[in-house]
């Protein structure tokens, strides 16, 4: 068999017997691929076959007629949503779809998939030692891809609709207090990552939204910054021809909802922090000379490329430690921030606005366990406002 070029899927190939072929992923058995391979007599024919495969797969259209699995309907759909969707949630569909869902009940047939099935398919989720959290978001991914059949009339009911997935606990909140953050940024005086750990704690950001953060988009003459994009890691699955060599790239993409593009206002310790920084900053970029990357980002590697997450993660476990504090997630600096605000009497939209939330319900339902003390106190200045009138 001469191939035309490499026999991944979709490679068009040329047949020793003169006929032109295409190998095409239908979906997963048993976590092992399916595949299906097109025939024709030129190779314009098989790219018209291949094209039309594709198409029908992303519309949900069986393979063969009136026999598609559950795994060959969630091929066709990883297929559809890919270019909607971030690279990160792909992956975690992808990943999840292939590990948890498919070995499970990817051959059974879409239209006999019972709400019996769906239930079996999170008992075994948790009987083989995955989290309720875990579980759960495998029920979602199912669930959101039986609502595009359903809509499409491609079944009558989306069964995993109809299964209650498990409960899980809500992850409890540790925001440090005022005096831990006090101790927090003192300790993080002259460190390289100084900035970012002020811009966290007073401000909020998701660390995504901090990591995105391009000097254009900070004026700290009028005291404001905007955030405008979030840092996504694109594994190598996902990297398009352009993107040359082997390692991961990175990537601004849109904050997270259109509610988290925002404008904020800066404290002086923020702007004071970040004049600093950018001195330092220029420092580095002397330092590097050619070796420096353009992408203009507020915190970045010595060489001007973006930090890589897990890096700033363990960093700040480092910071945590010297400061004598309690092990914390460097988003727990996202809910210290808010507790802060919170605090010193701040109102709820505000803070909202602030944080980048969709809805002010979020808000009160993420820091309600700040609320009651904020009641007492006012109560108490109520108390000392009245009180004398009688």
């Amino acid at each position: 068999m001469v191939r035309r070029k490499a026999a991944g899927d979709g490679s068009i190939f040329k047949r020793s017997d003169g006929r032109w072929a295409a190998s095409l992923t239908l979906g997963y058995d048993a976590g092992r691929r399916i595949r299906k391979t097109l025939y024709g007599p030129s190779q314009a024919a098989v790219r018209e076959l291949l094209q039309q495969a594709r198409q029908d797969l992303r519309q949900g259209i069986a393979p063969s007629p009136g026999r598609l699995t559950i795994g060959d309907y969630l091929a066709g759909w990883l297929d559809s949503v890919q270019p909607t969707i971030r690279a990160t949630t792909f992956i975690s569909y992808e990943g999840h779809v292939r590990l948890h869902i498919v070995p499970v009940i990817g051959r059974i047939l879409l239209a006999k998939l019972t709400p019996a099935d769906v239930r079996r398919l999170i008992a075994h989720r948790l009987d083989t030692g995955a989290s309720p959290r875990s579980a759960q978001y495998t029920h979602v991914v199912l669930s959101r891809a039986l609502r595009l059949a359903e809509r499409e009339g491609m079944i009558g009911r989306n069964v995993a609709a109809l299964v209650s997935g498990p409960r899980v606990r809500r992850a409890e909140i540790r925001p440090l207090d005022p005096a831990q953050a006090r101790t927090l940024l003192e300790t993080a005086r002259g460190d390289r990552l100084e900035a970012l750990y002020t811009v966290a704690t007073a401000l909020g950001l998701r660390q995504g939204e901090a990591l995105a953060l391009r000097w254009q988009d900070v004026d700290l003459d009028a005291r404001t910054l905007r955030v405008t994009a979030t840092l996504q890691r694109v594994p190598p699955m996902l990297r398009g021809p352009d993107d040359g060599g082997r390692g991961t790239r990175y990537r601004l993409e849109p904050p997270k909802t259109a509610r988290s593009r925002r404008t904020i206002h800066l404290p002086g310790v923020v702007v004071t922090a970040l004049r600093e920084h950018r001195v330092r900053q220029l420092e580095e970029r002397v330092g590097a000379g050619a070796a420096w990357q353009g992408w203009d980002l507020v915190f970045a590697t010595t060489i001007g490329t973006p930090l890589d997450a897990r890096n700033v993660s363990r960093a700040f476990v480092d910071l945590l430690q010297r400061a004598g504090l309690p092990r914390i997630r460097f988003h727990d600096l996202r809910h210290s921030a808010a507790t802060l605000m919170l605090a010193q009497g701040v109102d709820a939209r505000t803070i909202m606005e602030t944080l980048g939330h969709s809805q002010i319900g979020t808000t009160m339902n993420t820091y309600a366990h700040v609320l009651p003390a904020m009641q007492r106190d006012a109560a108490d200045r109520m108390d000392a406002m009245l009180g004398g009138a009688r």
